[in-house]
């Protein structure tokens, strides 16, 4: 694609081209903002995560040994069906998380915790495997970045009850495998940013400069 070929025709052209675009991050990052704003900038069809029709969260912030499981393989079942209706579809969209992240992420961390069974974590596993070999992966993957403060500021601004009682210290050992996971992916295209030093939803400014970094990204 020409270099110099200019914003608003480069814009057009992403909106009747098919683009898969991902926002990945931890809890309190912003991914579902950033991936409401993409859908209304851009004309892509958001997929939002499952969360207040999520039967699960509830118990799983009472009793995480107790509901691990059942929550992991809820979120992977619907990952899964958005995931494939994109694969399927001709439209462009903007997923809010990837499978991805719920396998390596955050069902690595609640086996290495303790708070999921080893025979329960490699089902579960051995499902993801099968699923994911059948799934595309985004065209690009942007990946928020936040730290622990952060998190927690939006986790409270926000309001969910259920989330009000995650502890500081989950939060960060989630932070830690999503760094691991972002230095080794290799699915396609990825655009960092950092959340801490953005605020896209109340400044404009913040907000095109993140368009213009996912459409340089999409070139």
């Amino acid at each position: 694609m020409n270099n110099r070929m200019n914003s608003s025709t480069h814009s057009r052209i992403l909106r009747t081209k098919k683009v898969f675009v991902a926002v990945a991050g931890n809890i309190g990052s912003g991914k579902s903002s950033l991936t409401r704003l993409l859908s209304e900038q851009m004309g892509w069809k958001p997929f939002f995560e499952s969360v207040e029709d999520n039967p699960y969260l509830n118990d799983f912030y009472a009793d995480m040994q107790r509901w691990s499981f059942q929550l992991q393989v809820y979120f992977l079942s619907n990952r899964f069906r958005s995931h494939k209706a994109i694969t399927e579809g001709s439209t462009s969209v903007v997923l809010d998380r990837v499978i991805y992240e719920d396998a390596d992420i955050f069902a690595r961390n609640l086996h290495e915790m303790g708070k999921m069974e080893d025979r329960d974590y490699r089902n579960y596993r051995a499902l993801y495997s099968v699923m994911a070999e059948y799934l595309r992966p985004p065209d690009l993957l942007i990946y928020l970045r936040a730290s622990v403060d952060t998190l927690l500021r939006q986790i409270a601004l926000r309001g969910r009850g259920f989330e009000q009682a995650i502890e500081r210290r989950y939060l960060e050992q989630l932070n830690n495998h999503y760094e691991r996971w972002i230095d080794d992916y290799k699915r396609g295209t990825v655009l960092i940013l950092n959340a801490d030093e953005l605020d896209y939803v109340k400044k404009d400014d913040d907000l095109q400069r993140v368009l213009r970094e996912v459409k340089q990204k999409l070139r």
